[in-house]
């Protein structure tokens, strides 16, 4: 059970600091440019010390197209919590409209045919 849960786990973490090396800095916008590109940096080398795990664990028990779909809808609900609590923007209903359709997605790249 836990090879299935330690790429999920890992990749969220990844994602939490992939979200504020990308977009961490947009509270920032009176800072010059080259300094946040290097803090993104720093940040994001954070980000690949459990990204580049996850991915090298998940692939004994996901595929290549399963890693990358879980990848996209935690990095969905992080950045969904991050726009809502870091940079105080409004979660519309379209966005869930969306979501749903990734679920859905999510359905026909995991079932097996």
């Amino acid at each position: 059970m836990i090879k299935y849960i330690a790429p999920i786990a890992l990749l969220t973490i990844s994602n939490v600091f992939m979200t504020f090396a990308w977009y961490g800095h947009l509270r920032f916008r009176n800072t010059a440019l080259i300094l946040v590109i290097l803090a993104s940096w720093g940040i994001a080398f954070f980000e690949y010390c459990f990204q580049v795990p996850a991915n090298r664990i998940g692939y004994d028990v996901y595929n290549a197209a399963q890693l990358k779909t879980i990848q996209e809808v935690i990095t969905l609900l992080v950045f969904s919590g991050f726009s809502v609590w870091y940079l105080k923007e409004q979660f519309r209903w379209n966005y869930l409209v969306g979501f749903l359709f990734i679920i859905l997605a999510v359905f026909f790249i995991f079932k097996k045919w």
